[in-house]
């Protein structure tokens, strides 16, 4: 397994620094979580690990070595991504799709091994797609898409994944299920997440930017309090535990005024018509 540090990473878009001296250690194995609101630098700070973005400062650690001084090649064997505009030009079929997570430890135009190909079909089956491994990728929803990608992420065999929004587009069932498969990889995971619920529950450490700076790192209950949701989100909320887990759960309620704005009557809820059944 393979541990990841960014030591004082420094990212700047289109002139503008986004990302400022971030200091993130992530230990092998573990499932790191970046939370933080709209423009707050995770994403920034995620394309610099897939080598997407050159940093403006500091260095990415993957294993120990400076990710900057790797090929391409033994880059890609070390980390793989699922990133939000994760998209294919190209209508190869699924199962195609997946099999291009082998090219970084291929040589040539060499055939998958069986092996390689046990590694697709097992990758497939995690992620349930199976059943559309002859469909053309760009037949499939969004949610089913992101599926594939994933499973063409594993089959990559990295050190590190780092997945950006991975649970967007996907019903409630197979949220959960990746957040599962990811547990369960034992691969060192970074991955962004806008539900906090969600993130306190897959991850075992979450990083809280705001600005482009960290604010906070620890466990999920470290970092999810009230007064620091407040202080990044503006909003109040009710922070409790999972009856059965412990994990911190987020409560909120939508008549509740962000911190400092007086509060108003609530507006009455509108009665159903009909029976409510």
């Amino acid at each position: 397994m393979t541990d990841l540090t960014l030591d004082k990473l420094s990212a700047r878009l289109a002139g503008v620094e986004i990302v400022h001296a971030l200091d993130l250690q992530v230990g092998a194995g573990q499932v790191f979580g970046l939370v933080g609101p709209n423009g707050s630098g995770k994403s920034t700070a995620l394309r610099c690990v897939y080598r997407a973005l050159r940093p403006s400062g500091g260095v990415v650690r993957v294993g120990g070595d400076d990710l900057a001084r790797l090929t391409a090649r033994e880059s890609a064997r070390r980390v793989a991504a699922l990133t939000q505009d994760g998209t294919a030009d190209l209508d190869l079929t699924v199962a195609d799709v997946v099999a291009l997570g082998r090219v970084p430890h291929q040589r040539g135009n060499s055939r998958l091994t069986e092996h390689e190909h046990e590694l697709c079909r097992s990758a497939m089956a995690r992620t349930d797609v199976t059943h559309l491994a002859a469909r053309g990728i760009l037949s499939l929803s969004g949610g089913e898409r992101q599926r594939v990608l994933l499973a063409r992420a594993l089959v990559q065999e990295p050190g590190v994944l780092v997945l950006d929004e991975p649970t967007n587009h996907l019903d409630l069932r197979h949220q959960i299920e990746l957040l599962s498969h990811l547990r369960a990889t034992n691969l060192t995971v970074v991955v962004v997440l806008h539900d906090l619920n969600l993130a306190a529950a897959a991850c075992d450490r979450l990083g809280l930017l705001a600005d482009g700076r960290l604010v906070a790192a620890g466990t999920p209950a470290q970092v999810l309090t009230p007064e620091r949701i407040a202080q990044v989100y503006g909003v109040d909320v009710t922070v409790t535990e999972h009856p059965l887990t412990g994990d911190p759960q987020v409560l909120f309620s939508l008549d509740v005024p962000p911190p400092g704005e007086a509060s108003g009557p609530a507006a009455p809820r509108p009665a159903l018509e009909g029976n409510p059944t």
